[in-house]
């Protein structure tokens, strides 16, 4: 009973300290941009949205900040949270440390999707929502087909999940670049929502509107679940044993970790390596608990695309894509150099 109180106090301690360190990256990144905003025009420019007072601010702040920051930092919070625990659902249920939310090629359907609404100039459809719109749906049916292929008399055997996702992801990248060849003017601008963006000029609050409702229920599915994916990471016939539907736990987690994936791919493009090392990060501080490992993975991956964010801002809008990578890849020089002798 001790043990587990120290425990329970530990995990406290480090998510409130969590929560703090995400505080203070979204408001730094409200902060930061080409146009200067003084922290305390930037405070009553929100209070007075939230509050309904009125304060005397320049007009070009409230635009600033309310339009454009704001959003696009709340934007990165969510988007990081899905893919962060998209991340560490999959990683579990596929026993793969290397495995992330793209593994099940939903984010090629996306990218498919939201490259066709451009080309042929759908972006304009269901109210101005046409890219991220056709990305989601898509990505979902990259989704479902992945798992029919995978599916052998009612049964989803990891590894035929792994190798379907691979096969269809590289069919459908191969459309995409089909469809590439057909886009002239539209070139850039695709192959900018490819690296991966919270910048949107258009509706930015319903970007936040509509990837939150996927948030609430994908990541709180997922820490339902996420006692029976401690059983089952052990191995699928001791949770068998155990008493626990292995098939409808795939399933589940399968789509649910499709769902938010597709979700946070449709609203700010291939943001990647946020689903693979933040896991990781969180694993190395919280342990390998589902039920705690989930929801902490969504606040440090929230933290990391925040920063990234506001590091892309201050490189002069570079792809948050490209920020994100050149994270990952000296994280993972790391494990392989100086953790080669112990499992990841």
């Amino acid at each position: 009973m001790v043990i587990g109180l120290g425990i329970g106090a530990r995990v406290v301690r480090i998510s409130f300290l969590l929560f703090l360190i995400l505080l203070a990256a979204m408001c730094f990144s409200i902060l930061v941009g080409a146009e200067y905003v003084p922290i305390g025009d930037a405070a009553k420019v929100i209070t007075s949205h939230l509050t309904g007072r009125s304060y005397s601010v320049d007009q070009s702040f409230d635009l600033i900040i309310w339009q454009i920051r704001l959003p696009r930092v709340i934007l990165g919070v969510i988007v990081g949270m899905l893919l962060a625990a998209a991340g560490a659902a999959l990683q579990g249920l596929l026993r793969n440390p290397l495995a992330d939310p793209y593994t099940v090629g939903v984010s090629s359907g996306a990218a498919l999707g939201a490259a066709t609404a451009m080309v042929f100039g759908l972006m304009d459809w269901f109210f101005g929502f046409g890219v991220p719109v056709f990305s989601f749906a898509f990505a979902i049916a990259a989704m479902v087909l992945v798992y029919f292929l995978a599916q052998s008399s009612g049964r989803i055997s990891i590894y035929s999940f792994l190798l379907a996702g691979i096969v269809v992801g590289s069919f459908l990248w191969a459309l995409l670049t089909f469809i590439l060849t057909l886009a002239h003017q539209d070139l850039a601008v695709i192959i900018r929502w490819l690296l991966g963006s919270l910048s949107v000029s258009d509706h930015p609050w319903g970007y936040v509107l509509m990837t939150l409702p996927f948030a609430a229920v994908g990541i709180s599915i997922l820490v339902i679940f996420a006692r029976d994916l401690n059983v089952y990471s052990v191995g699928e016939e001791t949770a068998v044993t155990l008493g626990i539907e292995t098939e409808k736990l795939k399933i589940v987690v399968i789509a649910a970790a499709s769902l938010i994936t597709a979700a946070a791919v449709a609203a700010s493009g291939i943001i990647g390596f946020v689903g693979l090392i933040v896991p990781h990060i969180a694993r190395r501080i919280f342990g390998a608990d589902h039920r705690i490992l989930i929801p902490a993975s969504s606040i440090c991956g929230a933290i990391l695309l925040v920063i990234a964010d506001a590091a892309a801002r201050l490189l002069g809008e570079m792809p948050i894509g490209v920020i994100t990578a050149m994270m990952g890849a000296p994280f993972f020089l790391y494990l392989l150099r100086f953790r080669s002798a112990k499992p990841l």
